[in-house]
C-alpha cells in the first residue's frame, strides 16, 4: 500500500512540478514581452480553485485533471477585444514574439533539467566504485578482455569515478556504434586499455541496461548466501513449504555455492519438478517445487517466489561524487545535452522501427518509477525529474499541430510564405494533432498495461 501511495504521491509532485515549468516559460515569456495573460492554469476541466491578481487580472487555476496545463492569453480568435488592449493580443504580435512565446515552453523544460542536474552535482551522488563483478561469456566485455575484479579507470577519455558516471557516453557511443576505449587496472594496481567494440550493437539493445545486458557486465556485489528472506504469497514457493530462514543448499543432486547458482539453476526448468535440499535450522529436508513461467521480453524464465538475504554492502565499496558549482553546472550543460541527443536519437529509430514502441511509457510507468525513486532518495528523484522534462521539452517540440512544435511549424510556414495559415487549415491540422496525441496516448496506455501484467 505504502508504494502504491508514494507512486500516486510521486506522479503528482512531479508532474505539478514539470507542468508549472513547462507553463511559467511561456508565461513569464508572454508577459516580458507586452502580451497580456488571462489565465495561468495547472491541469485541465473544471476548475477546483483560483484566484485572479496583478495589474491584468490574471487568473491563477488548478484544474480537475492533472495531465497537463495550459496559459491562454488575451487572442481576437477567443472572441472580440478591447479596442484598447487589441495591441496585446496574441495574434497581433510579430512573428518573432510569437516564436519566442511558444518556445519558452520547451527551453523551460531543459533549462530546468539544467538546474536539477546541477543541484544534484553539488549536493553529490551517492555510487558504487567501478569495479567489475561479473562478464558474460561471449559479450561484447568478454570480447574486449574485460575480467572479473578489473577498475573501470575511464571511458572514452573521461575519468570514472563510479559505476554508472559515464553510462550516458557509452549510450551515446553505442547509438554511434562507434569503439571506446576503456582503461583498467587489475588487483595489481596494473594498468591497461581495451577497445568496447560497439560496432555491431543493435539499437534495441541501447536502453537502461546497456552495461550490463548490451555490453555483458555488471559491477561488484558481496557474495549473496542461497538463503531465503521472504517468500511471495500465493507462489510455487509457499505451496511447497518453503519458508524464510531456509538454506538452500542444493537441487537434483547439485549443490550451490550462493544465490546466482541457484537462480541461474531455476530459470531454465519453467514447470519442471525440482527437488531441492533445505537446511531449516540445522534440520535438512527435501521438498518439491515446481517453477511457474514468468514471461520476459519474449522468454520464458522459471520463478519459484523467494527473495535472498541481501549482505550490507562495505563502505569500502562505496563512493560519492560531488562537483562544485561551477563544475556542477558544466555537467548539468552536458547531461542535458547527452540526455536529448539519447532520447531524438531512440525516438528517430523508433520511427525507422529499429526500436520498438514498447519503450515508450504513459502515466502509469511513469508514476512507478516517480514512488520508487521517492522511495530511493531526493537524489534519484531529482534526476527521474530531470529526464522527464528532458523528455516533456522534446515532445512538446514535435511537429505536431495542438503541440508547441506544431505552432512552429506554423510560423515556419507563414515567414516562408509571408502570410499566415488560413483557419481552415488551422482546423485541419488540430483535428490531425489530435488524432495523432490520441493514437500516441492509446499506444502509451497498452505498453503500461502490458508492463503491468508483465
Amino acid at each position: 500500500m505504502s508504494g502504491f501511495l508514494y507512486s500516486v504521491g510521486g506522479f503528482i509532485v512531479a508532474l505539478g512540478i514539470l507542468v508549472a515549468v513547462h507553463e511559467f516559460g511561456h508565461y513569464w515569456v508572454a508577459k516580458t514581452l507586452g502580451v497580456k495573460v488571462l489565465r495561468f492554469s495547472i491541469g485541465f476541466g473544471k476548475i477546483l480553485w483560483s484566484k485572479k491578481r496583478g495589474p491584468d487580472n490574471t487568473e491563477y487555476a488548478l484544474g480537475a485533471i492533472p495531465l497537463g496545463g495550459y496559459v491562454k492569453m488575451l487572442d481576437e480568435s477567443d472572441g472580440d477585444v478591447d479596442p484598447n488592449e487589441a495591441h496585446r493580443a496574441f495574434n497581433r504580435q510579430g512573428l518573432m514574439t510569437r516564436v519566442a512565446v511558444v518556445l519558452a515552453g520547451p527551453a523551460f523544460n531543459f533549462l530546468f533539467a539544467i538546474a536539477v542536474y546541477w543541484l544534484v552535482s553539488c549536493i553529490g551522488v551517492e555510487g558504487v566504485k567501478p569495479v567489475v563483478g561479473t562478464v558474460a561469456e561471449g559479450s561484447i566485455a568478454s570480447q574486449a578482455g574485460i575480467e572479473p575484479g578489473d577498475e573501470i579507470v575511464s571511458v572514452d577519455g573521461r575519468s570514472n569515478r563510479s559505476w554508472g558516471e559515464n553510462r550516458l557516453h557509452l549510450f551515446d557511443a553505442a547509438l554511434s556504434q562507434r569503439n571506446v576505449p576503456v582503461v583498467l587496472k587489475n588487483d595489481s594496481g596494473i594498468e591497461r586499455t581495451v577497445q568496447l567494440d560497439l560496432s555491431s550493437l543493435p539499437a534495441s539493445r541501447v536502453d537502461a541496461g546497456l552495461i550490463e545486458n548490451g555490453i555483458g557486465m555488471r559491477n561488484w556485489l558481496p557474495d549473496v548466501e542461497a538463503q531465503i528472506a521472504q517468500v511471495v504469497e500465493n507462489s510455487p514457493a509457499e505451496r511447497a513449504g518453503l519458508k524464510p530462514g531456509d538454506r538452500v543448499l542444493g537441487a537434483d543432486g547439485e549443490s550451490f555455492a550462493n544465490w546466482d547458482e541457484f537462480v541461474r539453476y531455476v530459470q531454465p526448468r519453467a514447470n519442471k519438478v525440482m527437488e531441492l535440499d533445505i537446511d531449516r535450522d540445522g534440520e535438512s529436508m527435501m521438498i518439491e517445487v515446481t517453477p511457474e513461467p514468468r514471461e520476459v521480453d519474449g522468454k520464458t524464465f522459471g520463478r519459484v517466489g523467494i527473495g535472498p538475504v541481501i549482505p550490507e554492502f562495505p563502505d569500502s565499496m562505496r563512493v560519492n561524487l560531488r562537483a562544485g558549482p561551477i563544475g556542477g553546472f558544466f555537467d548539468g550543460v552536458e547531461n542535458t545535452w547527452l540526455m536529448s541527443k539519447l532520447s531524438v536519437a531512440m525516438l528517430w529509430r523508433m520511427l525507422k522501427l529499429e526500436v520498438s514502441p514498447k519503450n515508450i511509457s504513459g502515466p502509469v510507468t511513469i508514476a512507478r518509477y516517480a514512488g520508487q525513486t521517492a522511495q530511493i532518495g531526493i537524489d534519484s528523484f531529482l534526476n527521474f525529474l530531470a529526464v522527464v522534462s528532458i523528455s516533456l521539452g522534446i515532445l512538446n517540440l514535435l511537429p505536431i499541430p495542438v503541440l508547441d512544435g506544431g505552432h512552429l511549424m506554423y510560423y515556419l510556414i507563414e515567414a516562408v510564405k509571408g502570410s499566415p495559415l488560413s483557419d481552415e487549415v488551422l482546423i485541419w491540422g488540430q483535428q490531425i494533432g489530435i488524432l495523432l496525441l490520441g493514437a500516441l496516448m492509446c499506444l502509451a496506455f497498452y505498453n503500461d498495461i502490458w508492463r503491468l501484467l508483465q
